[in-house]
């Protein structure tokens, strides 16, 4: 089991330093070529799209899990080979330093005008762009930081301390909870991906369901030591459930009442109540990422290490 924290140590530390490459070779763009090749609609029969999209589910996560697999049975006498690989795969599976950088080009952006923070924003989120204010694209921004908290930090490192724990191969459960939520994100959707992403939502929905609400509780205990955990869990209360499915609302409604912002979907909904623009109180949002990021890993590593 220390094994694993120092795996997950090295990972946390290589993500901080060098971030997510940007590569065609990069194991999750090979991810969505995989599921861009099975994953078209208007290709199959309407009647075989759901079975198509569960096949296709199925077939992928064995593919990515694959090489993940591989390493977790070199033997332990080679350890160091399958020390240095463990923990560069691992840190592929999440993006704690790509979130901030998404933020940080939109608010670059933002700095030469709204049409530059449009374009920016619109490869964050896939809601209309065109008629936002400079708030509600900086919104757009954090908004897809703070529900990706669970899905690119939290979850990843849940879902490594399960197989650890379980198995002694956590670097597979951290690739199983990449390839379902990449599937989610590319097929996920109520158009006409409906069907053939059907599976693919419900999977995300189950496999992020317990680690949003372990960012939950982090969350609550981070805003805790800043004394503002009232203001988080009010905005849990009134908010949580305007957010569309089980989880992304926990992360954003806590984030927005404990650094008393306000997310803004036009049309859609509004949590938080604002006592302080994004472009002042984005600084608290990052500082919050990084904190969770930081606890978590901690308690995990603790953990195998006392394990």
């Amino acid at each position: 089991m220390a094994f694993g924290a120092i795996i997950l140590f090295c990972a946390v530390v290589l993500d901080r330093l060098i971030g997510d490459p940007r590569s065609r070779l990069h194991p999750v763009a090979l991810l969505g070529t995989v599921i861009g090749w099975w994953g078209k609609t208007n290709t199959y029969p309407k009647r075989l799209e759901r079975i198509t999209g569960i096949v296709g589910w199925l077939i992928t996560v064995l593919i990515f899990i694959l090489p993940f697999l591989v390493i977790c049975l070199i033997p332990e006498t080679y350890w160091y080979i399958q020390l240095p690989l463990a923990a560069v795969l691992l840190s592929f599976c999440f993006a704690s330093r790509s979130l901030e950088e998404h933020v940080a080009a939109v608010e670059t952006a933002l700095g030469k005008g709204d049409i530059e923070g449009r374009a920016a924003v619109q490869m964050l989120v896939s809601r209309d762009v065109k008629k936002l204010s400079t708030e509600q694209i900086r919104s757009a921004a954090y908004e897809s930081a703070a529900e990706n908290l669970v899905d690119s930090i939290v979850a990843p490192i849940f879902w490594f301390a399960v197989f650890e724990l379980l198995f002694g191969m956590g670097i597979v459960g951290a690739a199983l909870f990449r390839a379902a939520n990449t599937m989610d994100a590319m097929l996920g959707y109520t158009d006409d991906r409906i069907r053939i992403g059907w599976f693919s939502a419900r999977m995300d929905d189950v496999l992020a369901w317990i680690p949003a609400r372990v960012t939950g509780a982090l969350l609550i205990l981070i805003f805790v030591c800043r004394k503002r955990a009232g203001k988080a869990v009010a905005a849990y209360r009134t908010d949580h459930k305007k957010r569309p499915g089980f989880n992304g609302g926990i992360p954003m409604s806590l984030i927005a009442g404990g650094c008393g912002v306000m997310f803004d979907k036009p049309g859609v909904y509004t949590i938080g109540v604002p006592e302080q623009t994004l472009e002042k109180g984005g600084r608290c949002i990052i500082r919050t990422l990084r904190e969770t990021l930081i606890l978590f890993s901690a308690v995990v590593i603790l953990t195998l290490v006392l394990i």
